[in-house]
């Protein structure tokens, strides 16, 4: 929001068409994966009521993917919700960013309606009628990101936000626990730009890589789609050009609002 750079100026001038908000993802409309500053945004833009919402599973504490501020306004006189507990999953770090960040505005009537859990990587958990794996993802040594797989009726969907390249021993685990991919959405914040072995984040060389090993693992196949995206405004990612590039590797670029059925 501060940049100057000539491709911000590009995706202001060009507008809305152009713009792209943070990370989120909804699946069914029970499941959210990363709650961002741009959640209420996405409320009112794409008719998301979080009022019916019951899991929610966050990567990780860094505030483009968990805005936990807005948590205070689940309920007293902000909210008229039923008393369906909002369940949040995460890592230490993300419990401790939500007591730091509700601690001076949180009401006493909205506390017995969020619930949270520690989880770990490596590990197996049920939400509803959905089974998710936990993996760690590559995203720095401050605390231990997480991505997920999440399925129901033997259909599953791979996050792959905020990561660099993954080793074996997580396609092992997945390969071994049964996770077998219809969609996977793949961190692109370098577009055609390199990541690399050692990067926090990948771009379209290191998603194909993921791709490569998805399939040697059997965790996705030829049908499996595979959506790029969290995309940086350093690797000038207008929607044409994005698109394009996906299109050349057999994937396709999200936008704001897309949508998928598998």
């Amino acid at each position: 929001m501060f940049c100057n750079c000539v491709f911000c100026k590009k995706i202001r001038e060009a507008g809305p068409y152009e713009f792209r908000t943070r990370t989120q993802v909804l699946i069914d409309d029970k499941i959210c994966l990363d709650f961002p500053p741009e959640a209420y945004v996405h409320s009112l833009v794409y008719g998301i009521n979080y009022s019916s919402l019951e899991y929610l599973l966050v990567t990780h504490s860094h505030m483009d993917h968990f805005y936990a501020h807005d948590f205070i306004l689940r309920g007293y006189k902000y909210a008229a919700v039923a008393a369906k507990t909002l369940n949040i999953y995460g890592n230490e770090e993300v419990r401790k960013v939500f007591s730091e960040c509700t601690a001076r505005e949180m009401k006493p009537e909205v506390t017995p309606n969020l619930k949270f859990t520690h989880v770990k990587a490596f590990s197996e958990f049920f939400v509803g009628d959905y089974r998710v794996l936990a993996v760690p993802a590559r995203h720095g040594t401050a605390e231990e990101a997480l991505l997920y797989y999440v399925e129901k009726d033997k259909k599953g969907y791979l996050h792959m936000h905020d990561t660099g390249r993954l080793g074996d021993d997580v396609f092992l685990y997945l390969a071994q626990n049964g996770a077998r991919a219809g969609a996977v959405s793949l961190d692109c914040t370098f577009l055609d730009g390199d990541g690399g072995e050692n990067a926090r984040h990948m771009g379209l060389n290191d998603d194909e890589a993921m791709r490569a090993k998805l399939r040697e693992f059997g965790i996705a196949d030829d049908n499996t789609r595979f959506i790029l995206t969290h995309f940086s405004h350093n690797s000038n990612p207008l929607r044409e050009r994005t698109e394009r590039l996906a299109a050349r590797h057999g994937m396709t670029a999200a936008y704001d609002g897309f949508e998928t059925d598998f």
